[in-house]
């Protein structure tokens, strides 16, 4: 009895690391923390760059949602503090950039890539019906003339 008493106490202790679950931050003002959260997922992560800083767990994200929570403590506006971002890091780190001349390409060149793969695919197809078009008259009397020259010249 005090054999299985044992196994099972050591079943357990092995066994609740299992339980264990991140540590959830908390913060002292929620509100704070809502608008950081909020800011942070409209700035991109320069490192994981498909993720923003809310999402990453990269290191330079969680400086940059620690840069935005002083910045908001210290009383700037959210307006200011993707002003500054932008200013330092250009408009890359906005996870929406604006739509003007130097972020066309990003906003426009997908579609357009899309478009033109499109007419090329239909262009393909086109031309291979055009190639497989019936023969006229003309056409199908010569292959067949040239198909009976041939057979006469078999050994």
């Amino acid at each position: 009895m005090k054999n299985k008493l044992i196994a099972a106490v050591m079943l357990l202790a092995t066994a609740i690391p299992a339980w264990a679950s991140e540590a959830q931050p908390t913060a002292a003002d929620v509100v704070l923390e809502k608008r950081v959260m909020t800011l942070a997922e409209e700035l991109r992560c320069l490192v994981c760059q498909n993720q923003t800083i809310a999402d990453s767990h990269a290191p330079l994200a969680v400086d940059l949602r620690n840069q935005v929570r002083e910045k908001l403590s210290a009383g700037m506006s959210e307006r200011e503090i993707i002003d500054y971002m932008v200013a330092r890091y250009g408009d890359f780190v906005l996870y929406r950039p604006p739509i003007k001349a130097t972020t066309m390409l990003l906003w426009f060149g997908p579609p357009l890539l899309l478009l033109l793969g499109l007419w090329l695919f239909a262009r393909t197809i086109f031309r291979r019906r055009a190639i497989a078009a019936p023969l006229s008259p003309d056409e199908q009397a010569r292959a067949r003339a040239l198909l009976d020259t041939r057979e006469s010249h078999r050994p």
